[in-house]
Order: C-alpha cells, then sequence, then structure tokens
C-alpha cells in the first residue's frame, strides 16, 4: 500500500479532516429523529465506553491538556504504541466528540474532555470510569437473567459467598480498592452541593452509616470545624478510612472515629445529634430502609435529625440515565434490590420511621436529592 500523500503509512493526518455534516461544502442532511440518533449511538455505546477509557490509561487527554494541537506522530511517541492501534483509538474517540482534530491534522480535546478527563486529581473521571469498566459493566451482560431471576446473579464472578458485591470485596483487596476509589470519586462529583448545605451547620456530631472511605465526612469536616464524625461501615470498608488522607482532609484525624459494625445486625453507635446515610440506601428493599431509618430514630435524641443523600429517579421514573444505571447495577451485581428511588418514596419511609417535618431538597448535580427528618 503506498504511503499517504503528506505523512507516513497509518497517520490520519495524512488525509484531510471530513467537513461536519452541515458545514461549508457538504451537503445538507435531513433533521434527524433525536431519539433514532440516540439509538445509534447507544448500540456502539460499549465499544465507544472503553475506547474513552482506554484513551484516559494513555493518557491522551492529559497530553493534549498539556500540549494541545499534538500531531498524531507526537501523541503516537507520548503513548509508545503502535501507529494503527492509536489510529483506530482516536477515531473512536473522535465520533464521540471528546477529543477534535482539525484541518491540519492536529488533535485537541473539546471542552468537555479538557473540564472532564484532563484532570486526574481525586475526583478524576480516570478513577470512575475505571471503576466502572473492571466491576460493573461486565456485569451487565448478565442482565437478562439476574432480572428474570430477581436476584443479582452476576455476583457469582467474585469469589466469596456473601450476598452482597461489598462484602465479597473483601476477597479481592486490589478490585475493593479499585471500587472505592471508583465510588470516593464520584461521591466528590456530588459532594460540594451537600456540604454547602446549611442544614448541617448545627450539627455537632455525626454518624455517617455507610460512609466508606470517609469521604464524605472528610469533606462535612473541612467545612464545618465545631463537627466531629463517627463512621461506621463493614469492618473492611472501615480499614480504608483510616488513611492518612482522610485525618489530612479533615483537618484533623481526632475528629473523625471509625466503628466497624454490620448496619442490620450491630447496633448504631450512640451519642450523635444526626445520621448521614449518603449512598447508601438505594442498596436495599423498602423493608430494610425502613429499618435502618427505625433504628437511626432510636439513637438520636429528640430534634435529631437524619439525611439521605443519593439519586433520585424522576418522580414519574422515566428519566434520569445515572438514575437507570446504578438501578440496573444493583440489582444485576450489587444487592440484588433496590433502586434509585423517586424522593416521594424516602420521605414515605421516613415519616414509617417516626420522623417529622419531612422534606426533600432538590436540584443537585447528578441527579441527587437531599431527604431530611427531624425525630420530634
Amino acid at each position: 500500500m503506498p504511503a499517504q500523500p503528506g505523512g507516513p503509512v497509518g497517520d490520519p493526518a495524512a488525509a484531510p479532516a471530513a467537513a461536519p455534516p452541515g458545514s461549508p461544502g457538504s451537503p445538507a442532511a435531513p433533521a434527524a429523529d433525536p431519539v433514532a440518533e440516540r439509538f445509534h449511538f447507544l448500540v456502539n455505546a460499549p465499544a465507544l465506553f472503553n475506547a474513552v477509557v482506554t484513551a484516559l490509561e494513555w493518557d491522551v487527554f492529559g497530553h493534549l491538556s498539556a500540549h494541545p494541537g499534538a500531531s498524531f506522530e507526537e501523541l503516537r511517541a507520548a503513548t509508545g504504541v503502535p501507529a494503527h492501534s492509536l489510529r483506530v483509538l482516536l477515531h473512536a474517540v473522535c465520533t464521540t466528540g471528546l477529543l477534535e482534530r482539525h484541518a491540519d491534522g492536529t488533535y485537541h480535546n473539546a471542552p468537555a474532555a479538557a473540564e472532564l478527563l484532563a484532570p486526574d486529581g481525586p475526583d478524576s473521571w480516570r478513577h470512575i470510569l475505571t471503576g466502572w469498566r473492571e466491576i460493573y459493566y461486565p456485569a451487565f451482560s448478565r442482565m437478562s437473567e439476574a432480572l428474570a431471576a430477581g436476584t443479582n446473579t452476576a455476583l457469582d464472578a467474585h469469589p466469596g459467598d456473601e450476598p452482597t458485591l461489598y462484602r465479597r470485596l473483601a476477597h479481592d483487596p486490589e478490585l475493593e480498592a479499585v471500587f472505592h476509589r471508583s465510588m470516593s470519586a464520584f461521591t466528590l462529583k456530588s459532594l460540594d452541593a451537600l456540604v454547602e448545605s446549611e442544614e448541617f451547620a448545627t450539627v455537632r456530631h455525626l454518624l455517617d452509616v455507610g460512609g466508606g472511605d470517609g469521604t464524605t465526612s472528610a469533606r462535612l469536616l473541612a467545612r464545618y470545624p465545631g463537627m466531629r464524625s463517627t463512621v461506621f461501615d463493614i469492618p473492611s470498608v472501615a480499614h480504608l478510612a483510616a488513611g492518612a488522607r482522610v485525618g489530612a482532609e479533615a483537618g484533623g484525624g481526632d475528629r473523625i472515629r471509625l466503628h466497624p459494625g454490620d448496619l442490620f445486625t450491630d447496633p448504631f453507635p450512640a451519642g450523635a445529634d444526626a445520621v448521614l446515610f449518603s449512598h447508601v440506601l438505594e442498596i436495599f428493599s423498602a423493608e430494610q430502609i425502613t429499618e435502618l431509618l427505625t433504628k437511626a430514630h432510636s439513637v438520636l435524641p429528640p430534634g435529631g435529625k437524619v439525611f439521605v443523600y443519593g439519586y433520585n429517579v424522576s418522580d414519574d421514573e422515566t428519566r434520569g440515565w445515572y438514575s437507570a444505571r446504578l438501578s440496573l447495577y444493583l440489582n444485576v451485581l450489587a444487592s440484588g434490590q433496590g433502586m434509585a428511588y423517586p424522593a416521594r418514596d424516602y420521605e414515605d419511609w421516613m415519616r414509617r420511621a417516626g420522623f417529622g417535618d419531612v422534606r426533600t431538597l432538590t436540584g443537585y448535580p447528578y441527579e441527587h436529592g437531599l431527604t431530611i427528618g427531624t425525630k420530634p
């Protein structure tokens, strides 16, 4: 095969960039049905998702952030992968719109990629999407089987006999770390709005039930110097919260106490004036959620508050991509039950548990809401 004019074999920069539909020099395209357009993207999305994660692993977005307008050869030198492999990958990511190839053959991050995919901090999408690829998405091939059986049959891919993914991950510390790094990163995406809520301003001692590695408590304590927190979670997870990062972010590890235990079989620690369930209750059934809220009610003093923060599907249960993904993940893999419930469900369960002045604050990022109840 002869070399393409202007560049080496396999270098897509040798060919001119195609004009986008509707641009000068391209034929006008008829208006498309947006649902049909979404369908065509959806059926190719699994491959394109993995292409984006691969580009993250190869630091394509990071390199283009530091070196906008890099050529194909510059990207090949930076990634160290075969030219043809890079050509295939860059084409795939360009089709998503996250990368742009200009007429001169240079590559650039799209604004969304520069904002979402180039950074590499604790809340990086690199951590989130790696966790989804390694843990969440392999399970979705078992969806028909799991939903028909009414249980999380995809869990059998993980060693152990425990009924939930969270407990089975204790058998694989490396994968458990990937999981919690992904969870923490996504928690941080929605956490600023929670931390800035003035509802926490009067809390002195927070019981963070299912608090994982302490990310939420650490941020709340950094925001409210007069607050202390007890993180209550299963032992293998509570161990993760003991790291120096939590103490540093909280401005003093002595303000976070770790209390390992089982959410259902062990009593909640006493002494808190508020209980927080952040990204926890959606894992469970209505009966289990009511049980946990009742346990929270029993350890709170009069006037104590309970907070439930997490995904809320729309009231008519027809909207919310993130909520839909979470609900499927829970039922196929994580727990075999639960979902991103609408806010009205949480409000009803709080009232059944004995709480009053129940209300939900909406408008939080990533389809989140904060439901609050007060013990009379």
